[in-house]
């Protein structure tokens, strides 16, 4: 498969509009920082799914569902994205540009501890 594949070609989206479809309830987080770092920060109603151990066959159970993946950043959620991707389907699958970070910066809520 070519990375231009559809299966593979995975869309970045900024913090507003995955705010949004979190909010609405029309997708679910997953989060692929490590488990320290999830544990002492994270967005409200994330799944934990560390890039280190990432399995996206283990996330199947999410087919037919869209799916934000954020990180710290954004570098590693969309590594995860695009290995998921061919599990779930491109088109519903993002990786969120800024990852926690900009959700922060944005005033958005976090879970601390």
């Amino acid at each position: 498969m070519s990375p231009s594949d559809d299966q593979t070609t995975v869309r970045e989206i900024d913090i507003a509009q995955a705010n949004d479809l979190l909010r609405k309830g029309e997708a679910v987080l997953v989060d692929v920082r490590e488990v320290e770092e999830f544990a002492a920060e994270r967005i409200p109603g994330a799944l934990l799914s560390p890039l280190s151990t990432f399995d996206p066959a283990s996330l199947a159970g999410l087919k037919g569902k869209r799916v934000v993946v954020s990180c710290l950043a954004g570098g590693r959620s969309m590594r995860a994205a695009q290995a998921l991707a061919p599990v779930l389907g491109a088109s519903s699958v993002v990786s969120m540009a800024g990852g926690l970070g900009a959700w922060k910066q944005a005033g958005l809520p976090t879970i601390r501890g």
